[in-house]
């Protein structure tokens, strides 16, 4: 679902994300932030100061300079090229090769692994290997007699090599897959396990080219391809007991539904190793799982809790009529932002006090951005890389990062089906 108007900071945000992003594409870029690439094309035009990131992380000339229309610029028919467009075309290419042997490095990698005696773990499958690799020397029969195994089940084991091999063949290309799902230069996600990676090899896969999550599961595990897990958990609601009270309205039924009728929404906080601590308040629509509106700041005010619900009216066209529920955090029940709630004809709803059960879903939601955005670290290295960080993650969270919860498709897919359904 393309946005329908983007602020002139929006823009601005986005030209920079495509030209600091290392190796970052056209389509990949404007797929995340929910516009067409001809939109990007104009932005870039506009606002775009001609340099990009490449891959390997040195600033290079973009190949959409600002005064071509957005458009990539090139010698036209028959015309001669100029030395720094053939400077140009010739590092690109440079970097292709780099990274096509790149991956080949790593395939060789996996396949000797693969190779070895004891990569599978199976003391009898080693002895098996044992006896293949000296047979020459010493003959089967007496390499089995000592060692204690039959020579029909050696046999039997060496019959069945090319299809071990072919399989073990398979699984190689298939974690080289996974590994391109994962990698986030390509527009993949580091933080994918195997449900998500199973639905994005899946997709728009002929029958029997499907694969089973049992098997993308195994194979993961075998290639050390798991996704980010952090189970680190920080107390931030400080719960202003004097403040208004409201009653739960939502009562742990965080079900999907409609979208624009229940929200939920929550504050963290992210660590920024040079700088101040930085604060995330999130409106998320329990109809379609999608982050409605957001802000960031560094503080914990008030403010904070209101510019994020503006943003979600903004985005919506209103919310009058729909539930908010949040925990009792002093921002949540000042006087400022209960006169916001029922000035845009919204009803406010609150768990039970010190419970975070009540608002699981905004929990789960922020240890998804802090497991997915930190990926390890304890903090962002500034306060800069924090805030495109961020931008990037919460317009690809609406457009391209898939929910379990919705049957694995993002929540703007999700709300254009239930919108085409309805009609």
């Amino acid at each position: 679902m393309a946005r329908k108007t983007c602020t002139g900071e929006f823009r601005r945000q986005g030209v920079d994300l495509y030209e600091s992003t290392p190796g970052a594409t056209l389509r990949c870029i404007a797929e995340d932030l929910g516009v067409t690439r001809a939109m990007l094309r104009q932005w870039l035009a506009l606002h775009g100061t001609g340099r990009k990131t490449g891959a390997d992380g040195a600033p290079a000339a973009s190949p959409l300079r600002p005064g071509a229309g957005g458009r990539a610029t090139g010698p036209a028919p028959g015309a001669k090229e100029s030395p720094a467009e053939t400077i140009a075309r010739l590092e690109a290419e440079n970097r292709d090769l780099r990274a096509q042997t790149a991956r080949l490095r790593t395939e060789r990698q996996i396949l000797r692994q693969a190779a070895k005696y004891f990569a599978g773990g199976d003391g009898l499958v080693n002895r098996f290997q044992f006896v293949e690799d000296h047979k020459s020397a010493w003959g089967v029969k007496r390499l089995c007699q000592v060692i204690g195994i039959a020579r029909s089940s050696f046999y039997a084991w060496r019959a069945g090599a090319p299809r071990r091999a072919a399989r073990a063949q398979a699984d190689a290309a298939l974690a080289a897959r996974i590994q391109a799902l994962q990698d986030p230069a390509r527009g993949g996600d580091r933080a994918y396990g195997a449900p998500r990676i199973t639905a994005d090899l899946n997709e728009g896969a002929p029958p029997d080219q499907r694969v089973n999550h049992k098997r993308v599961a195994r194979v993961m595990a075998a290639f050390n391809l798991a996704g980010t897990c952090l189970r680190r958990r920080v107390r931030t609601t400080r719960s202003d007991q004097a403040g208004r009270r409201f009653d739960d309205l939502i009562g742990r039924d965080f079900r999907t539904g409609q979208p624009n009728r229940r929200y939920v929404g929550d504050i963290t906080y992210l660590p920024v190793r040079d700088g101040p601590t930085l604060y995330f308040a999130s409106v998320i629509d329990l109809g379609s799982r999608k982050l409605a509106g957001w802000a960031l700041g560094e503080h914990m005010r008030t403010g904070l809790v209101e510019e994020a619900l503006k943003a979600a009216c903004a985005q919506r066209g209103g919310l009058a009529g729909a539930v908010f529920h949040s925990d009792h955090g002093s921002v949540y029940t000042s006087k400022a932002y209960t006169a916001l709630c029922e000035r845009l004809g919204l009803t406010q709803s609150m768990g039970a006090v010190g419970s975070s059960a009540d608002n699981a879903l905004a929990e789960s939601f922020n240890a998804a951005l802090k497991r997915e955005l930190l990926a390890g670290r304890k903090t962002f290295p500034d306060a800069t890389t924090a805030y495109r960080s961020v931008f990037h993650w919460a317009n690809r969270y609406n457009t391209r990062r898939r929910h379990s919860a919705i049957g694995n498709v993002p929540p703007n897919t999700h709300e254009t089906a239930t919108l085409t359904t309805a009609a």
